[in-house]
């Protein structure tokens, strides 16, 4: 199966909200247009695409973050592959191309977040060498 990677476009945003659906996060296609054309105007962001016959079959969100309290680091904020095609070697292309991109932003670290019932997705990120460090509770307020 030959798979391409690229930069992700406005195009996308049917489909990335689609696959977006498959795993609980139902933006509409408009909402999610919005947050294509943010992170496309901010340098610390970006998002690519796996390709599969000219058609979207996964996305993966990255970003430079910078704290006062640590070293900059890249972080994964959003990795889908579509059901039908999971294991299948895409994810591990869309983090290779993670890695690329916080190694041009001048980053050695590349940290991500997965929910806790998730428990393949661990053992896939495991697999491609991630450790666990920690864990969290996260909050949110309704402002």
């Amino acid at each position: 199966m030959e798979i391409t990677v690229r930069c992700i476009t406005v195009d996308d945003a049917k489909t990335i909200s689609s696959l977006s659906a498959q795993l609980g996060y139902p933006l509409t296609e408009a909402q999610t247009l919005g947050n294509i054309e943010a992170i496309l105007s901010l340098d610390h962001l970006n998002a690519f695409v796996a390709i599969h016959q000219n058609k979207v079959v996964g996305w993966m969100g990255v970003a430079q973050i910078i704290m006062i309290e640590t070293l900059p680091y890249c972080e994964i904020n959003g990795l889908v592959i579509d059901k039908n095609y999971r294991s299948k070697g895409i994810g591990k292309l869309l983090i290779e191309k993670a890695k690329q991109w916080a190694r041009e932003k001048g980053n050695d670290k590349l940290r991500l977040r997965c929910n806790v019932i998730r428990t393949e997705a661990h053992l896939f990120y495991q697999h491609l060498g991630f450790i666990e460090t920690k864990k969290q509770t996260n909050f949110e307020l309704s402002i």
